[in-house]
Order: C-alpha cells, then structure tokens, then sequence
C-alpha cells in the first residue's frame, strides 16, 4: 500500500511513513505511560518511556504496514502484579494506544478539515488524484494517516491475542478465567495467522466500515 505511493508519488509516501512511525510509537509510548500511572514501573526501567522510534519499531510490523497498511511496534513490557489495581490497570493500559490512535485520528483528520477549508480545490485535487501541488499533496497525506491510525485502532481492538483488544476482554471476565486467558497468549502467532488468513474479509469490510463512517463524521 504505503510502497505503491512512494512509486506513485514519494512526497505524499514519505510523510505517510513519518506519521505513521510517530503513530506507532505514541500507540506504546502511551501502554506504557499508563501502565506507570497504573503502579508498573517495567516499561520504565527497560528504557520504553521515550519517543526515541529504535525503542519501539519491531522490523516486521513495519514491513507489513508498508506492504499492506496494518502492523505494530513492540509491545511495551508490562507486568500486571505490580497494578496498584489488577482489572482497572488491565483495563486502562490496554486500551491506552487505541485511545491514542483516535486521538491521532482526529487530530489529523481535524487538519484536513481545515486545509480543506482554507484550500478546497487543492485537497480535492489530492485526494482525488495526488495533484494540487503541495497543499493537494498534504491533504492527501493528512486523510491517509488519519484513516489507517481508524485501522490501527479496530484492528488492535479485536479481542485476539496478542492484540489489546484480547487483554480489554480479559480485564472485564472474572478472575477465576486469569490464568486460562494468559495462556492463550502463547498461541498468539496461530490467532494472528487465523486472522490475516480466514478472518482477513470480515476484518476488512469491519475497518472499511469504520473508517468511511469516521471520515463522514468528522469531515462531512
């Protein structure tokens, strides 16, 4: 996805791949964050409280989002026990980057309203076609970004581990279901395969939905 706009147009690729890694590393830096407000010092102490993006990006997960528009960083260290409170802080740090992803979502697509606002012929042309010169450039970029931070977040709100979704789940089940829970996610990688291969339709047409509805929402 994100390769084929570098051939097709590098300027609008490189900012997409800019706020995306920006994008990815606020989605940990705020797991983490939380999980110390939360009572867990472990992200701190392995030195994942920074906007330094060597911290965060794992090698694959940015491969695929360049290929095909969904990936991840690495997961920030948490250790639940030291939760001041066991379901609040499950809760809290895992929902944490999907908050964020939103927020990056409005704040990008709240730019593009304006830019559409101040310049409505450019940003139609770019949207349209990537023409319009820098301003059509920008809006474009500014819609791209928007939409797949909408994708990060459903995506990683899916209740499959290891996605964030799974653990938001396993914070609201009953204690006595704790210890079964956190085993599946050693079968992480067999539930990610299972979703990018049987669920891969009904994942998109779910994101699809979500992101037009989002982009009505806010830009009308």
């Amino acid at each position: 996805m994100i390769v084929l706009l570098f051939l097709q147009n590098p300027l609008v690729g490189l900012i997409l791949v800019v706020a995306l890694i920006f994008s990815l590393v606020l989605h940990e830096l705020g797991h983490g964050v939380v999980a110390l407000w939360a009572g867990d010092d472990t992200a701190l102490r392995a030195g994942r409280l920074t906007l330094n993006p060597l911290a965060h990006l794992d090698p694959l997960g940015v491969l695929l989002l360049l290929l095909v528009g969904i990936g991840w960083a690495k997961p920030v260290p948490i250790y639940p026990p030291y939760f001041r409170h066991y379901r609040s802080g499950l809760f809290f740090v895992s929902i944490a980057g999907i908050v964020v992803n939103l927020l990056l979502a409005l704040f990008f697509a709240l730019l593009l309203r304006a830019l559409d606002a101040a310049a409505p012929q450019a940003v139609s042309e770019g949207i349209r076609d990537g023409s319009g010169g820098l301003l059509g450039v920008l809006g474009l970029a500014l819609l791209l970004t928007a939409s797949i931070n909408v994708t990060l977040a459903v995506f990683n709100l899916l209740p499959i581990p290891p996605l964030d979704g799974s653990k938001i789940l396993q914070s609201l089940l009953p204690t006595s279901f704790q210890p079964f829970l956190w085993q599946l996610q050693r079968y992480s990688f067999v539930s990610f395969l299972l979703l990018v291969t049987v669920l891969r339709a009904p994942v998109i047409d779910l994101i699809s939905w979500v992101q037009r509805g989002f982009i009505q929402l806010v830009l009308g």
